[in-house]
């Protein structure tokens, strides 16, 4: 079959496949790129042959690290998906592509159900307003429950599942194949590999099930619209044309989620699932125009818009960086207009031109070069040099500033030395291309001890990125143990205010004089991944913006140097009141001098409030270790907000603080002889006991 028409952007599906670690995406992907014929040998996750898991350390851990763009195509159409991590720590990975993807196939396990990072998943998804599927995978596995797993979709993810096809299962761990309740057709997957797939009249003894889930279906789609409503009032049912059109609407609309179900492992049920995904999943046409914002602050209020066409002026979104022998390169998607090799766009972010030396279609770790590449497209650029991930690329003539992506605080953070001063500046260097790649690192030098703090999500991420410095840099380095990542914030109350003044003598009796008033309060974040730090004035409507940013730049650079102990400021909200200055006279130096010793001020009026990062932990475990776990997680001032059944395990959902949590990978395994896993990820960040601030200050 030759390859659908890349300009026919309604044949165009942009994917992820996301889901909880070890809940089967990379196998449902490897299976995918074999029935679309872009691989010829089907890999394996447990034999590290895997398409997307190219890198060395996913290979040999067997998870996915890094999101991996691949592309094949199915019925007509051109399927780009990104299979993105599950491991928690690499949330970012995930957050990133759901920002550029149109759609996303969320695959459950049918044993262990929705699990922590599926809700971490749905919810970004709901974020970035993203239709999905579901794939109900490892329904051949002990203990699979397919109605269950459905049930937790709609309870903890207040999502509206339908499911689309059902099971056919004589007992457990036996799965023949599904039933697809749209067309009433059983469907088996023969042949060594799958690869046949064969349709007919649904078995007697599944006659019953089929007709229970397809009433089901067709009264969830009948009640999206007044139409198919009066259409299913009057005739009990709604013919295929309408009931597919309207799961497409409703889908599209985030009103319901097509449930499909299957074992990828055991190559039942995939192609269905691809099925859905060109019918159900939106294309860029069906997202439709993208709305940004004027760079230049005195446009700020006029909002710009790019519809996914080849002639409207360019606008793509840097969504992330790699590491590659030949410089840095940047994975984008373009929403509008046409992306050619030598155009040199804008980066408004910086003000600066990027040029775009070359474009590749990425294959995982192969890739091939084009010229240009039009709306919808998701592509490799090398030749960027300052952009970072979340900027915006664009028309020089016609700037915008698409929505960037906000990531959540690091909260664990490590000191890393080269074995040899020879290597200090190579480690410098590695740590800027490092943080440049991946927004949820940081690495900065500490001004007493000249040690170089790297932070990051986790232990894991911390431990992949030590790798990733030795393999890919060739640095040799040591590193101590890790530590948590504490933030500082001030007493709830009034408003602390503080002043800062700045004054110097210049020629001729002159003085170059600023003078800045600022308030600082309390302020409750949302969510983990709110900015630590908000900025307002009251300053008069026609003060000038570029005198603002400087005392705004400022200003915030100096709570983000940290408080009284000297970690930097989160749920603050910082106020300029009034500044002062001579136009023309007074110079960048005093703007940001008042302004640092502004906020330092206030600083030292008010209490400091150390905070440190509380972590949402699920621990799954057999029901005999449950007594284990509880009185460990105790011991450790864990709060245990819950505890429920799912199968024969029990999941324990819990809130502790981070510093409590170190090495318990290896302790839950100790307590349930290696049969109980755990995930963990960023809740907030909360008071410190008083104990941990006052032996800080020592």
């Amino acid at each position: 079959m030759a390859d659908p028409d890349p300009a026919d952007l309604s044949r165009l599906r942009n994917i992820g496949i996301v889901a909880h670690i070890d809940a089967g995406k990379t196998t449902t992907t490897e299976r995918v790129l074999f029935y679309t014929e872009s691989t010829h040998k089907m890999g394996e996750v447990d034999d590290g042959t895997t398409e997307t898991d190219f890198d060395p350390e996913e290979s040999q851990r067997g998870i996915t690290i890094y999101s991996a763009a691949v592309t094949c195509f199915w019925q007509g159409h051109t399927v780009n998906i990104i299979d993105t991590p599950g491991h928690v720590d690499f949330t970012a990975e995930v957050q990133r592509s759901l920002r550029v993807l149109d759609g996303a196939a969320v695959v459950f396990s049918a044993v262990e159900g929705v699990e922590a990072q599926s809700e971490t998943v749905w919810r970004q998804a709901d974020q970035y307003d993203v239709p999905r599927i579901c794939f109900i995978n490892k329904l051949d596995r002990i203990g699979a429950d397919w109605e269950s797993v459905l049930g937790q979709i709609e309870t903890r993810l207040h999502g509206v599942p339908v499911a689309v096809t059902a099971p056919m299962m004589p007992g457990p761990q036996q799965l023949e194949g599904i039933i697809d309740l749209v067309t009433q057709e059983a469907v088996t997957f023969e042949g060594d590999l799958g690869e046949q797939v064969k349709r007919g009249p649904i078995p007697e003894q599944y006659a019953d099930l089929a007709a229970e889930w397809r009433g089901k279906l067709l009264e969830a789609v009948a009640t999206t619209s007044d139409a198919l409503t009066e259409t299913f009032l009057e005739t009990d049912t709604l013919p295929e044309a309408d009931l597919r059109a309207g799961l497409r609407a409703a889908t599209l609309e985030g009103k319901l989620q097509p449930v499909f179900c299957g074992s990828s492992l055991h190559r039942v049920g995939v192609q269905p699932l691809l099925d859905g995904v060109v019918d159900y999943l939106p294309s860029p046409l069906d997202r439709g125009a993208v709305t940004g914002t004027h760079p230049n602050p005195k446009k700020a209020d006029e909002k710009q818009v790019r519809k996914p066409d080849p002639s409207e002026p360019l606008a793509a979104l840097a969504f992330k960086i790699v590491a590659d022998k030949h410089g840095d390169l940047y994975f984008v998607r373009v929403y509008s207009g046409t992306l050619k090799t030598g155009s040199r766009l804008l980066n408004p972010r910086t003000g600066k031109k990027e040029l775009v030396n070359q474009i590749w279609r990425m294959q995982a770790d192969s890739r091939t070069k084009v010229d240009e590449v039009g709306p919808g497209d998701i592509v490799g650029l090398f030749g960027p040099k300052e952009a970072v991930t979340g900027d915006t690329l664009c028309d020089q003539a016609q700037p915008i500033v698409l929505e960037s992506i906000r990531f959540p605080e690091t909260v664990i953070s490590m000191a890393v030395e080269p074995e040899s001063s020879a290597d200090r500046k190579k480690l410098e260097e590695t740590m800027v291309r490092l943080s440049r790649q991946d927004p949820t690192f940081d690495a900065r030098i500490n001004p007493e001890t000249g040690q170089t703090i790297v932070s990051g999500m986790g232990e894991l991420h911390l431990e992949v990125i030590k790798n990733r410095m030795e393999r890919d840099f060739n640095l040799k380095i040591r590193v101590h143990k890790p530590r948590v990542s504490y933030r500082e914030t001030v007493k709830a109350g009034p408003p602390i205010a503080g002043r800062g003044e700045f004054d110097r003598a210049l020629a001729e009796g002159a003085v170059d004089h600023a003078e800045v008033t600022v308030t600082l309060e309390r302020m409750e974040l949302e969510d983990a991944a709110a900015e630590p730090i908000a900025f307002v004035h009251t300053l008069p409507h026609d003060f000038p913006k570029a005198t603002l940013a400087i005392v705004k730049q400022a200003a915030l650079d100096e709570a983000r140097g940290g408080g009284v102990v000297g970690y930097p400021l989160s749920g603050v909200k910082l106020t300029v009141t009034g500044v002062d200055y001579i136009p023309g006279t007074t110079s960048e130096t005093a703007l940001s001098a008042a302004s640092a010793r502004a906020v330092r001020d206030c600083l030292d009026e008010g209490d400091c409030v150390l905070l440190e990062p509380k972590m949402k932990l699920e621990v799954v475990t057999p029901g005999e270790f449950l007594g284990n776990i509880q009185a460990d997680l105790q011991s450790r001032r864990a709060i245990i907000t819950g505890s429920e059944p799912r199968g024969d395990l029990t999941v324990v959902d819990a809130e502790v603080a981070l510093a409590k949590m170190f090495g318990y990978s290896t302790q839950v395994r100790s307590l349930s002889q290696g049969r109980a896993s755990y995930s963990m990820e960023l809740l907030k960040y909360d008071a410190a006991p008083p104990e941990v601030l006052e032996e800080m200050l020592g």
